[in-house]
């Protein structure tokens, strides 16, 4: 009995970092359905800066209401980066990208996010990469390509709309990583808030299309866009970082990879886009990768079960230099 008890609280503290993780993954892949319908009317820029509006709001009301205050000095440089790359830069190439390249090159260059977050974590944070991450990975990758390829619409790619699409995915990965450490000193909301104002800032050049844009758009057009700002951007990217403060940047990188699946299900439920045989095969290949890379081996496991201790996820220092 005694050996159990010291354990309860690290299993709580797994199951909600878990649950929180899976929050995210299913309001990420809701935001394929709403960035369907508003961009059709506001540009890559302006939905970017609308929908990061709509997030920073949200977002600093419940700060208030938290009285969370300012991050601490050591956390900012982390929050600047990803504010930067991943908020803000990436919104605007992703935006932008997909509107140039058909889904099956999207899928090939964006989802090798995980992937990169995955070799940016070793080499910068010291995480651990088992075979077991890498095995899921590629057969996440793979499924994920499997489901781009199956719906895409036979468009054509042009090479502007490839470069962005590898941007989104480089500035994805280093923003992850770069937000990893600011996390050690600063609580998920606090990380999220800020990084969300700093992403803004970034995008504010686009105020002049989101205001012109917004006086021309259809109402449901705006609602998506404040549903992009609301869920997928102000909860799902807090619930990420309580997440990744609790495992490694390149686990919760691989946990991604069980998006595209979702997204094959809520187009079809949302939009009537019934899914093929090669689509059902792809989103079974990512959620068996997901399970692949999220299981631990037998003997991880017997050492977890002696000592509540072994499989903890190391701690981020808390300084701000790991963030290089």
């Amino acid at each position: 009995m005694m050996n159990n008890t010291p354990s309860r609280p690290a299993r709580r503290a797994e199951l909600l970092a878990a649950a929180a993780a899976t929050v995210t993954v299913v309001l990420w892949a809701s935001a394929f359905v709403s960035i369907r319908s508003a961009g059709e009317a506001y540009s890559p820029g302006a939905l970017a800066l609308g929908r990061l509006l709509a997030g920073a709001l949200t977002l600093g009301v419940i700060c208030l209401l938290r009285r969370e205050g300012w991050p601490p000095r050591s956390a900012w440089r982390g929050i600047a980066i990803s504010g930067l790359l991943w908020f803000g830069v990436y919104m605007v190439a992703l935006n932008w990208g997909e509107q140039l390249v058909d889904a099956g090159t999207a899928a090939l260059v964006v989802n090798t996010g995980p992937i990169l977050i995955a070799l940016l974590g070793a080499r910068l944070l010291g995480d651990p990469m088992p075979p077991r991450l890498l095995a899921g990975m590629a057969v996440s990758f793979a499924g994920a390509v499997t489901v781009g390829l199956s719906m895409s619409g036979g468009g054509g790619s042009s090479v502007l709309g490839v470069v962005l699409c590898l941007l989104a995915a480089v500035t994805y990965a280093a923003g992850v990583v770069a937000q990893k450490p600011a996390l050690g000193t600063a609580s998920p909301l606090q990380v999220t808030t800020f990084g969300c104002l700093v992403g803004a800032v970034v995008c504010l050049p686009f105020a002049g299309q989101l205001v012109q844009e917004a006086a021309e758009a259809p109402a449901s057009a705006t609602l998506n866009m404040v549903y992009l700002g609301v869920f997928p951007t102000a909860l799902a990217f807090t619930t990420w970082a309580y997440a990744l403060s609790r495992t490694t940047a390149s686990r919760m990188g691989a946990t991604t990879y069980a998006a595209p699946a979702l997204v094959v299900l809520m187009s079809w439920l949302f939009l009537g886009e019934v899914p093929g045989l090669l689509t059902l095969v792809g989103g079974a290949l990512c959620l068996a990768g997901v399970a692949v890379s999220r299981s631990r081996s037998r003997s991880r496991a017997a050492a977890r079960a002696g000592d509540p201790g072994a499989d903890a996820e190391p701690r981020p220092e808390r300084t701000a230099d790991s963030a290089r």
